[in-house]
C-alpha cells in the first residue's frame, strides 16, 4: 500500500525537521562523514592516475572504460557482495560510494589534461620547461575547470546515494528515510529534504571552489553549471 500525496507533505516534512533538530544534526553528521570519507578516497585514487594519464596522452580506453563499468554498476549490487567481505558497516557502504564517485573524477581529470592547450604546451616545452613543470604550471590551470566538473559531479553523486548506507547499517539521513514506520511519512519527507539541500549546498561550495583555483584568463568560460564530461568524448 502507498501513501497517498498529501497538499501540506511538504510543511509537515519542514516541521519534523525543525522539532527534531537533535535527530537531524546527529544523521546529518553521520552522512556528511561517510560522504566526505569517499570524496576524499575517490579523490585520492582518480585524480593522480587521471592527470598522469592525460599527461601521458595514454590510457583512454582505461579512463573510459573505468568510466562506464562505474556507471553500469549498481551501489546496491556493490554493497550486497561486499556483505561477503567486509559484512555490514560503514566499511561496506564506503566502498560503494568510492566505486560511484571514481568514474566521473577519472575521466574528467584524464580529459581535462589530456585536451590541454596544444599551442601552450608547446611554447612551454619550447621555453625548455621540464615535463613536471609543464604539467603543474600550463596543463593543471588550464585543465582546472573540467577537472573540477567531475569533482562536483562525483561529490553530489556521493551525498545524494549515500542514503543507501541504511540499508548495510551505515548510518546517515537514510535511516530515516527507509524507516517510515517510526518515522511517518514527514519524516521521510523532511530527511529527503535535508539531502537535496545537502547536494545542493555541496554543488554551491565546489562550483566556488572551481572558479577560484581557475586562472583569470579562463575563469571567463566557465559556466555556471558545468557538465560532466561524457565518456564517449574521451573515446574520439
Amino acid at each position: 500500500m502507498t501513501a497517498s500525496f498529501r497538499p501540506g507533505v511538504f510543511a509537515d516534512g519542514v516541521r519534523f525537521v525543525l522539532e527534531n533538530p537533535g535527530l537531524i544534526a546527529d544523521k546529518t553528521g553521520e552522512h556528511l562523514v561517510l560522504s566526505g570519507a569517499a570524496i576524499g578516497l575517490a579523490l585520492l585514487l582518480a585524480i593522480p592516475l587521471g592527470v598522469v594519464l592525460g599527461h601521458a596522452h595514454r590510457g583512454s580506453f582505461l579512463a573510459v572504460n573505468v568510466g562506464n563499468v562505474g556507471r553500469a554498476l549498481p551501489s546496491l549490487a556493490v554493497i550486497a557482495i561486499g556483505v561477503a567481505f567486509l559484512g555490514i558497516g560503514f566499511a561496506n557502504v564506503l566502498v560503494a560510494l568510492v566505486v560511484l564517485a571514481v568514474p566521473p573524477m577519472l575521466t574528467n581529470a584524464y580529459v581535462a589534461v589530456d585536451e590541454a592547450d596544444a599551442d601552450a604546451v608547446d611554447a612551454a616545452r619550447a621555453m625548455g620547461m621540464s615535463p613536471a613543470q609543464v604539467l603543474l604550471r600550463v596543463e593543471l590551470p588550464l585543465a582546472a575547470p573540467l577537472l573540477f566538473a567531475g569533482i562536483r559531479t562525483s561529490s553530489v553523486y556521493v551525498v545524494a546515494t549515500a542514503t543507501i548506507a541504511a540499508v548495510a547499517g551505515g548510518g546517515g539521513l537514510g535511516e530515516i528515510i527507509v524507516d517510515q514506520a517510526s518515522y511517518r511519512l514527514e519524516g521521510v519527507v523532511g530527511a529527503a529534504l535535508c539531502v537535496s539541500a545537502l547536494a545542493l549546498a555541496v554543488d554551491v561550495v565546489f562550483a566556488a571552489l572551481q572558479r577560484a583555483v581557475t586562472p583569470p584568463g579562463v575563469r571567463s568560460r566557465v559556466p555556471a553549471f558545468e557538465p560532466e564530461v561524457s565518456a564517449a568524448r574521451t573515446a574520439v
